[in-house]
């Protein structure tokens, strides 16, 4: 049985600085390793960790490098794609020594699992907050998944490209992306889409396939559906989701942090 771990959107600033002035995302991050690691007792094995996307607030060597001593501690391999905060190149730059980190174009990269395939898609543009799959990314991803046979498959990328009703983001999703509809869409087997970026736990169909949204690890965006609302972040406490192939593609989300726990229901009997 495989498992995925997904967590996302960890903004990762400079030392001493707080994302927005407002949030602690590096003692985000490093509850959440904690969190997965104290987990795997119950919830393992797992054989993967995703990040997906927005790794650093700011794109710089300095974050990646703090993002990449924060996940030291973790117990499980990851792989990460880039989102509209990241910066590609000083991100391949920093990422080098990782054998999934292609040398050139988009940060698409694909491993498989027993009774899994997992894709990872570059979905950002350089210098803009919405996203976009090059014509390279979008041949990448037929040629992987035609060569599944129908093999349970997880595409993972930052940009949904569904409406959530959340206006300020809503403008910021994928665009384009008919043709991606389409090669999901022509998939035989289980496939899951997986996304970041809206910092919110959120399930949507997106053609014949599910689409499901992770939540921050460390803040979410305001959930305000007005025409209008402000793009706002509200300290709700941060989540991953942990991907389990049975039968299927099954999802839950697990909040980050140590809870009182666990009581039997009914001790006596």
């Amino acid at each position: 049985m495989t498992r995925i771990v997904q967590i996302s959107d960890p903004h990762i600033v400079p030392f001493g600085q707080l994302a927005y002035g407002q949030v602690d995302t590096a003692k985000a991050l490093a509850d959440c390793v904690e969190t997965i690691n104290r987990s795997l007792a119950e919830i393992g094995p797992v054989d993967m960790v995703i990040v997906t996307g927005d790794l650093t607030d700011f794109g710089t060597e300095e974050e990646y490098l703090r993002f990449r001593s924060l996940m030291e501690p973790l117990t499980l391999p990851y792989r990460a794609v880039p989102g509209n905060h990241d910066d590609v190149e000083v991100m391949r730059a920093c990422f080098s020594d990782q054998s999934w980190m292609p040398s050139q174009g988009p940060i698409n990269w694909i491993e498989h699992f027993d009774g899994l395939a997992l894709i990872g898609l570059d979905s950002s543009v350089a210098g803009s907050a919405h996203g976009h799959l090059t014509d390279e990314t979008l041949v990448f991803l037929s040629k992987m998944l035609k060569a599944q046979n129908d093999k349970p498959t997880i595409v993972t990328m930052h940009h949904p490209p569904v409406v959530t009703g959340i206006e300020k983001m809503d403008i910021q999703n994928l665009r384009e992306s008919a043709q991606l509809e389409t090669i999901l869409s022509g998939y035989k087997g289980a496939l899951r889409l997986t996304c970041g970026h809206i910092h919110r736990n959120i399930v949507a169909p997106f053609g014949n396939v599910i689409c499901q949204i992770a939540p921050g690890v460390s803040h979410a965006v305001t959930m305000d559906l007005r025409a209008g609302a402000p793009n706002c972040l509200t300290k709700e406490p941060g989540g991953f989701l942990l991907h389990d192939i049975r039968d299927g593609i099954m999802t839950h989300h697990i909040s980050i942090g140590n809870y009182p726990g666990p009581f039997l229901f009914y001790p006596d009997k």
